[in-house]
């Protein structure tokens, strides 16, 4: 039975990570710092599973890795796990950068000392293109990050890259556009929209505070990018590839999805609010997926407005429930 080794097992992507490959029939390994157990809230429906298991480590703590390749043999490794809310890398951009970048480093330093013949893969970020040179962009498109997670997805983007061609490992990174869920983080813009929606509808807020309503991204559904990661990790030759939907939204556009899905007018409810202003905007990313579609065949099946539609229905079930939004 193949292994699959899972760093950021416990966020959005390293969840439905561990769906898919389950489903698959691989056993999977997900490490995890030792902490309060609430943040392992989006891996709670697979408790029990036997072939599903949790191990302790950190990126920060090379021994930690090697020695949990070494006991688990892993045939893939998917490095997720990241600082990856970009307003707080502004914040903490030391702490950003050990865990974004230098976390990269010491997952690669790992699996070349235990077994170069592993399959990773890097999770890498539309975030890296920032100020962007050209539109749609692409995986030769140059980087011009703008946050200090930017910065650091930059560097573990070309660190996986060194190690390909210096170690002939098979090494690769997707660069990943925007992807949203129901097991998005309430920190973030999207989920930030329709758990307020939900609430607004139901009498429990009024309003919502937001930044630049004008800035623009290429949002997709999480459940269809980890296909795509899948499939990378699949092929004959390692490969650098961007997912994305290649369609683009607002964030006021995303605020008239939310609220129209529950019959409201956003316009009544959403607010503008400086301190939400990044220091460095990022105003519009676009992704090109021509190379996905043709040589992994892969494509996005679910579109903006179903996704965000999907988001509100699970919050208003949580509102309805007195479910805290993390469970």
């Amino acid at each position: 039975m193949d292994k699959a080794f899972i760093t950021g097992i416990t966020g959005q992507d390293g969840s439905y990570l561990a769906d898919l490959l389950l489903s698959e029939g691989l056993e999977v390994y997900g490490l995890i710092r030792r902490k309060a157990s609430a943040s392992n809230w989006r891996i709670h429906h697979l408790a029990g599973h036997e072939r599903m298991h949790l191990v302790n480590g950190d990126l920060m703590d090379v021994t930690s890795l090697t020695r949990s390749l070494q006991q688990i043999r892993p045939k893939y490794v998917f490095n997720l796990a990241a600082q990856s809310f970009v307003p707080f890398s502004w914040e903490a951009p030391e702490a950003t950068s050990g865990v974004t970048a230098i976390g990269v480093l010491n997952m690669l330093e790992a699996v070349r000392m235990v077994d170069p013949a592993i399959r990773f893969y890097q999770a890498s970020s539309s975030e890296m293109f920032g100020k962007v040179r050209e539109t749609p962009q692409k995986r030769t498109t140059p980087f011009y990050p703008r946050s200090p997670y930017g910065v650091s997805k930059v560097y573990g983007h070309w660190m996986t890259i060194n190690y390909r061609e210096s170690y002939d490992m098979y090494a690769c990174s997707g660069i990943l556009f925007n992807h949203e869920s129901e097991r998005r983080g309430l920190e973030f813009v999207t989920r930030k929209v329709t758990w307020a929606a939900a609430n607004i509808k139901r009498g429990k807020m009024e309003s919502v505070s937001l930044g630049n309503l004008d800035a623009q991204r290429d949002w997709g559904y999480a459940p269809d990018y980890v296909q795509a990661m899948w499939l990378m990790l699949n092929r004959e030759e390692p490969r650098d590839y961007v997912i994305a939907t290649g369609e683009q939204s607002s964030v006021r556009e995303l605020c008239d999805a939310a609220f129209s899905a529950v019959g409201l007018n956003y316009e009544d409810h959403v607010k503008i609010d400086p301190r939400f202003l990044r220091p460095a905007e990022v105003n519009t990313l676009l992704g090109d997926i021509g190379e996905a579609r043709e040589q992994l065949s892969w494509q996005p099946a679910t579109s903006f407005r179903d996704m965000i539609t999907k988001m509100v229905e699970a919050d208003l079930h949580r509102v309805d429930n007195n479910i805290t939004w993390e469970t």
